[in-house]
């Protein structure tokens, strides 16, 4: 994940995963915002709470960016 592609304001599509039931992911949509503890990084707003931004978080600008990886990731057939 490229933390320059984001700025403080944009929403973004996240693919979480449950804490309480490790095999349960979802796309959530989340915001960038302005890092509680650094003013020169960034953080995800999400659940009403903020997350430090890792390089290996599945962030996207959009949904269907976020949902063709889901999909891949999880080996997920689309059936029409």
């Amino acid at each position: 994940m490229d933390r320059k592609k984001f700025e403080v304001g944009d929403h973004v599509y996240v693919i979480y995963r449950n804490p309480h039931t490790a095999n349960v992911a979802n796309i959530t949509q989340a915001e960038i915002v302005q890092h509680p503890e650094n003013e020169d990084d960034i953080a995800l707003f999400l659940h009403e709470d903020y997350h430090l931004i890792e390089d290996d978080d599945a962030i996207y600008s959009t949904f269907t960016e976020a949902e063709t990886e889901y999909n891949r990731m999880f080996d997920y057939e689309q059936y029409d």
